[in-house]
């Protein structure tokens, strides 16, 4: 169960970052810590997961091309130490299998 604190940070991260922070509001209440578009030079991860001997880099997809942005977020997690997490939101599709063999963890979040 969500504390009351986890709760508020949880609807402040949506109301400012939309679909992103609703992804990463579910991690807060999950009781981790998320670092909010977090710097690298191959652009900002959306945000960056820990707790619990976890480290996750997580981008959010919501359409377009979910294999480039799978190889992309491949090579941020690489420099930031993190497993990669790609969160397809809503009716976004991709190839589960081909980004599971590039080693980039799916996962869907139905708005």
């Amino acid at each position: 169960m969500a504390t009351s604190r986890q709760i508020h940070l949880a609807r402040t991260l949506e109301e400012k970052y939309g679909v992103i922070g609703k992804v990463a509001g579910r991690y807060v209440t999950a009781g981790l810590h998320v670092t909010m578009m977090h710097p690298t030079r191959y652009g900002p991860v959306h945000f960056v997961v820990q707790g619990n001997g976890l480290k996750l880099a997580v981008d959010v997809v919501t359409g377009g091309d979910a294999t480039a942005a799978a190889e992309l977020l491949k090579k941020k997690a690489e420099l930031l130490k993190a497993k990669p997490v790609l969160v397809l939101y809503g009716d976004a599709k991709a190839d589960a299998a081909k980004l599971a063999e590039m080693g980039v963890k799916v996962r869907r979040v139905r708005g």
